[in-house]
């Protein structure tokens, strides 16, 4: 099922692993018999890897080919979103994404390397690779973020060459839904989508990138989780890595990457991290989670990975062992 039907959905309704007596200590205890399936597992056969959200095997393919060709994992992440960033069939990412109520396409963005490294871009106008801005800043400034347009001067300050980000097919779609929608939030018709991609390279480094338009038809100025570090994004290259989808606001106020990496670390596997962050989402009192979708993606250092959201639809792209796959996400919401 296509990424923009998920939502429409859910508003409908290397080798052996130690485990430290620190982790052994925790509250959320590993078994001895998981301790012993977690030593069996053999890395070699789970690394390289890419993941990513959504049905996107263009874009994980293109990361494969980065890795395969001995390309880093940094590399394969800011080339596979760039696939999708270029699509302007897409309308949720890069070119051709879907305006903010003012009719400006607005991109976020952000990449974190296996050092924990990082740069960010947000309420960027008319460059087409949000991604590729982000990692500039990673590396030739002394920030991580830079906003509006500050990071587009920057950006063409680097090479980036300016262009309209509002294709013909999303500025008929802007003004259609001028014609009936009120100048509010309405969660149940945002039609929005990110990509989000971790990859892991063949010397087990991993590294994650996050490029979104944000929600269509936005208030102009909105920022969401996707180039927030810790929120749309978060890696530790001696635990693992995660990103997010969805509704922005509420992956911000879990800090939701971060927190899945944290578990992670505390034992469980990016299964079990995914689903405990979504239950905190649902958990949360008074939380209207009927009405929004969150997803996660996650993978650990032994290469196994995980996927979980609130509702059904939601999917992961994976290419590991030569083989580019859709995986529909398990989902907390059943009936």
């Amino acid at each position: 099922m296509k990424r923009r039907k998920f939502l429409k959905n859910a508003s409908l309704s290397t080798a052996a692993i130690a485990i430290a007596p620190t982790i052994l200590s925790c509250k959320d205890n590993v078994k001895e018999s998981d301790t012993q399936a977690i030593a069996t597992i053999d890395t070699a056969n789970n690394i390289p890897l890419v993941i990513a959200t959504w049905d996107v095997k263009e874009a994980t393919a293109k990361a494969w080919e980065v890795i395969n060709n001995g390309g880093n994992a940094l590399d394969a992440v800011e080339q596979g979103c760039m696939v999708e960033e270029a699509n302007d069939k897409g309308q949720s990412v890069g070119k051709g994404g879907l305006p903010d109520r003012d009719g400006n396409v607005t991109l976020d963005a952000c990449i974190m390397d296996k050092n924990g490294n990082c740069g960010a871009v947000v309420y960027l106008q008319n460059i087409t690779h949000a991604v590729s801005v982000a990692r500039k800043v990673m590396e030739e400034t002394p920030h991580v973020m830079l906003a509006g347009d500050g990071a587009r001067q920057f950006a063409i300050s680097q090479g980036f060459q300016p262009e309209d980000l509002l294709t013909d097919a999303s500025k008929k779609a802007w003004e259609n839904w001028k014609l009936t929608s009120e100048y509010k939030p309405i969660i149940n018709i945002e039609n929005h989508d990110t990509i989000g991609m971790l990859a892991i390279d063949k010397n087990g480094d991993i590294s994650g990138a996050c490029t979104t338009s944000g929600l269509a038809y936005k208030m102009a100025g909105r920022v969401g989780d996707s180039p927030i570090i810790g929120s749309g994004l978060f890696i530790d290259n001696e635990i693992g890595g995660c990103v997010a989808t969805g509704l922005g606001e509420e992956v911000v106020k879990t800090v939701g990457s971060f927190l899945v990496v944290e578990l992670m670390r505390q034992g469980k596997s990016p299964q079990e991290a995914c689903e405990e962050a979504i239950s905190r989402i649902v958990n949360k009192p008074n939380s209207d989670y009927k009405n929004f979708q969150v997803g996660y993606i996650a993978v650990n250092k032994k290469g196994e990975t995980g996927s979980y959201a609130i509702h059904e639809y939601f999917s992961m792209t994976k290419y590991q062992n030569e083989v580019n796959e859709n995986i529909q996400a398990d989902f907390i919401i059943k009936g």
